[in-house]
């Protein structure tokens, strides 16, 4: 049976979030990352494979190491959807504060 991820359940868990902003700085192996973390490397190795599937890293292998690498594609389309909720609220912050303005002459 095929698990099919969602891509906001994995970055709604700060862990993974974590991870994401470490290997955007660099690629790195799963030994690596980790390092970072005081959690079990199983466990570590679980939330991967959940970016992973979720297409949030790429995964290459130079040798026996597998590097992961953060998929800006996937981050774009994360991007996207957010976007419209950003403007509104940055709308109503702005109306916000053009209203407190007249509060404080």
């Amino acid at each position: 049976m095929e698990i099919r991820r969602d891509v906001f359940q994995a970055i709604a868990d700060p862990t993974r979030r974590a991870i994401l902003s470490l290997v955007a700085i660099q690629a790195m192996t799963p030994g690596a990352i980790a390092e970072n973390f005081n959690s079990s490397r199983q466990t570590i190795s679980k939330h991967i494979q959940i970016l992973n599937e979720c297409e949030l890293l790429h995964q290459t292998q130079n040798g026996r190491e597998i590097y992961y690498h953060l998929n800006p594609e996937k981050m774009k389309e994360i991007d996207k959807f957010i976007e419209p909720f950003r403007k509104m609220w940055d709308d109503r912050f702005n109306k916000l504060e053009a209203i407190m303005k007249n509060y404080k002459k």
